[in-house]
């Protein structure tokens, strides 16, 4: 059974050389649809899909092409955000052209390295990304290479797609290439190099058989080495990955009906990876005193809500490690808050009804959501 049939949420990184023509100047627009076609089948399934797409700064430097402006003061960085100023308009709307006919939504998401390592971002990015999915929207992700340094930046979208499958909980990251997998050597250069359909870690010795980024495609930033990377990422989340071709018309139905491809396969589901990450990563910034109604409420598998906590301890920001404790002082969770040590006092005891107004602005439901929390064995 393909680790497709079993995934429910699915990650989907599509590189520059498959969005763009680089001969008519333009997106490959009849490709899109095929892909649109192979996601909305996915879809039909049950399954929520995130795209992330590169094609933004490809598509802008056709456009910076036609103009002979030159400016000596502009420099390869400048340029290539200026790109991507210009192209990622023009990718939204061919990808939008392409999903039309399926009534699908697609909602533009473009992310920095610090929304995906930043605690505090990275629980705002992912917020959002949950609630387009809920709204039955795709998002699409892309790097903001408008905003984005040359020091702090992901540069490929492999690892950034990695990232975005660690943060929503994937089962399954595909990334489409120019290759249907990893094998033992270039299989364009060698003919005798052997394709390896599955693999639990990435060795030294598989990344010794990465080559460089994939010359004749002229337009991408990446090459096996970053998606053996991204695989790596993915893997610590629960996350399986494939290594698939994806410059072939319905890219994804043929890898649902068993096409060629190379799993790097999770041994452990996205849930159990999350949770083992908070029980061994976690230090506690502060704590909170809840009720006994909150703690039957914890034990069930529910959220903390204001309304269950009576004391909050220590100063903190949103996306701290908290410590969770009974009236008794029995530790019995701990998590990650969405909101901080000053607005928990200003909401501890609201109904969740009640929290917008008593802040001021759209509050979240939960302070720590069921996903971002352990339970753990009392301790005093």
């Amino acid at each position: 059974m393909s680790p497709l049939d079993q995934a429910t949420r699915i990650v989907i990184k599509l590189g520059s050389a498959l969005i763009v023509d680089r001969d008519a100047k333009a997106p490959r627009a009849a490709w899109l649809r095929t892909l649109a076609d192979d996601i909305a089948l996915l879809r039909a399934e049950g399954k929520q899909v995130i795209l992330v797409s590169s094609g933004a700064a490809a598509l802008g430097r056709i456009e910076l092409a036609k103009s002979s402006h030159q400016n000596n003061r502009t420099g390869a960085l400048e340029l290539k955000q200026a790109a991507a100023a210009l192209g990622q308009p023009r990718l939204m709307t061919a990808l939008s052209e392409a999903f039309e006919p399926h009534g699908i939504s697609l909602a533009q998401t473009l992310l920095t390295i610090e929304d995906t390592e930043v605690r505090r971002r990275w629980l705002n990015a992912r917020a959002t990304l949950f609630t387009l999915l809920d709204h039955d929207a795709i998002p699409v992700i892309n790097e903001n290479d408008t905003v984005a340094t040359s020091e702090l930046r992901y540069g490929d979208n492999d690892r950034l797609a990695a990232r975005v499958a660690q943060m929503v909980g994937a089962d399954a990251l595909i990334l489409l290439s120019d290759i249907d997998g990893i094998y033992t050597a270039d299989p364009r250069n060698n003919p005798n190099a052997e394709h390896i359909a599955e693999l639990k870690n990435i060795t030294p010795e598989i990344r010794g058989y990465a080559g460089s980024a994939n010359a004749q495609a002229g337009v991408g930033t990446g090459g096996m080495i970053t998606k053996l990377d991204a695989a790596d990422i993915a893997l610590t989340a629960g996350c399986s990955t494939a290594i698939t071709l994806g410059n072939i018309d319905h890219p994804l139905k043929r890898l649902v009906n068993g096409g060629r491809a190379s799993w790097v396969l999770a041994d452990v589901t996205p849930q159990a990876a999350r949770r083992s990450w908070l029980s061994g990563h976690l230090t506690p910034e502060g704590s909170l005193t809840i009720d006994d109604g909150a703690q039957k409420a914890l034990l069930k598998g529910a959220s903390l809500l204001p309304v269950g906590i009576k004391r909050v301890s220590g100063a903190f920001m949103r996306g701290a490690a908290l410590s969770v404790y009974t009236l008794d002082g029995t530790l019995i969770a701990k998590g990650v808050t969405t909101y901080s040590s000053s607005e928990i006092e200003q909401i501890r005891g609201l109904q969740s009804v009640d929290v917008s107004q008593r802040l001021g602005y759209p509050a979240r439901t939960a302070v720590i959501h069921r996903d971002d929390m352990i339970l753990v064995e009392g301790d005093h």
